[in-house]
């Protein structure tokens, strides 16, 4: 699109969205809201527990905007961090877009921006009424959504579209729940299966009398059987001439354990999960919680951010603002501070080896910083401030010994 084109494309856009009538998209709040079947979703636990925690720990995740590693505040910033649009925090707004992007492959939100071309407000938007196209002429991708009256064409960079891997030649993220279709039958039908071997034939026998009786004997003898089982708590005794033996039913447990883990690996596998995350007992072995925490961040969680980081980047900040050093950023460390002993470890190196200050440790610990002293590099010496003069650390010493020397 040539820059006069979208120059006039953006006043354009700013000027309707300034009316506040043809793109209030408050009111998709009340349809059904995702708007696909979620019988999946909602009746496989797997898929469930995978979608729901993936979808918290991105919501969890602490958003700020930064300015060469400073932290600055912007409107698109506190509209982001704060409230995205009036029906929801950005706690729902993070969570319902990763849930989407789970559940249909693809999570949409329209960016509106006011006269001045600022960021105001971001809507999540149904996936199934949104449809990715190309323009002929320019080759810029489209977005053709489908609202209550008509339908609204939306430039790449007023839609956030955060999705999973795509298909060669698609523009869509490939929807995981369709490529788990075989494992969820798969898994219902053995449920189903086991669920009707345990309601049939329970406590049932087999009665072999060695001589021929007649109907009214046989009814006698079975209400006798079954007063005689119920009031001695299952025992039964065989008399003379008489053989009992159960039905044995064709479910077994195992067949059912063996299933569960089955979908569980199956899903972990679609969803790029930690198959231990899932209580599965004979997925991966790791020898830490935090050994896990790492491998969950770098192999699950870290090209998932990256995708949110660069789609906040490019659609919220501006040209001049992306030069000038700003950048969004999801800080994923706190998944990565191990236990108390691990911690303290890191940090005794740091604050040591002269690349962590001490304000710097209490902020990760959520302490108030105390400034001065504590918010300067030492390295170990025995710990001078690493800008001091090391003809002068002897002196320091010295002067540190006095009090003790009296």
């Amino acid at each position: 699109m040539k820059w006069y084109k979208k120059l006039k494309y953006k006043v354009a856009m700013a000027a309707v969205k300034w009316s506040g009538a043809t793109f209030d998209f408050t009111n998709w709040f009340g349809r059904t809201f995702w708007g696909i079947d979620n019988s999946k979703l909602a009746t496989n636990e797997t898929i469930f527990s995978v979608v729901s925690r993936m979808s918290n720990i991105m919501a969890s995740l602490p958003l700020k905007l930064y300015q060469n590693y400073d932290t600055v505040y912007t409107q698109a910033a506190d509209v982001l961090m704060n409230s995205p649009n009036p029906s929801m925090t950005s706690f729902d707004f993070m969570r319902r877009l990763e849930t989407s992007r789970n559940e249909d492959g693809n999570g949409y939100a329209l960016i509106e921006r006011d006269i001045r071309g600022q960021v105001y407000r971001v809507t999540p938007m149904d996936p199934t009424y949104v449809e990715p196209i190309v323009e002929a002429e320019t080759q810029e991708l489209w977005f053709k959504v489908l609202g209550n009256q008509k339908t609204y064409y939306f430039h790449n960079l007023d839609v956030l579209h955060v999705k999973h891997i795509i298909g060669s030649g698609g523009l869509k993220g490939i929807n995981p729940i369709k490529v788990l279709k075989n494992t969820i039958d798969y898994d219902q039908a053995v449920r189903e299966f086991s669920l009707k071997e345990m309601k049939s034939a329970p406590n049932s026998f087999v009665v072999k009398y060695k001589a021929n009786i007649d109907t009214e004997k046989r009814k006698a003898v079975i209400e006798d059987f079954k007063r005689f089982y119920q009031e001695n708590g299952g025992i039964l005794f065989q008399e003379p001439g008489v053989e009992v033996d159960p039905i044995e039913r064709k479910y077994v447990s195992a067949d059912t354990l063996t299933s569960e883990r089955i979908t569980r690996s199956r899903v972990a596998n679609v969803y790029n999960f930690p198959v231990t995350m899932l209580n599965d007992t004979e997925g991966q072995s790791f020898s830490s919680n935090e050994e896990l925490m790492r491998t969950f961040v770098q192999l699950t969680l870290i090209p998932v951010v990256r995708q949110y980081e660069q789609e906040f980047n490019r659609k919220l900040l501006t040209d001049e603002e992306r030069k000038q050093g700003y950048y969004f950023k999801l800080n994923v460390g706190a998944l990565l501070r191990g236990d108390v002993k691990a911690r303290s470890a890191f940090y005794h190196g740091g604050l040591r080896d002269g690349w962590l200050t001490r304000d710097e440790v209490r902020r990760w610990e959520d302490l108030a910083p105390r400034g001065g002293q504590a918010d300067e590099l030492w390295i170990s010496g025995d710990m001078y401030p690493l800008d001091m003069d090391p003809t002068l650390r002897k002196g320091v010493k010295e002067i540190e010994k006095e009090p003790d020397d009296e």
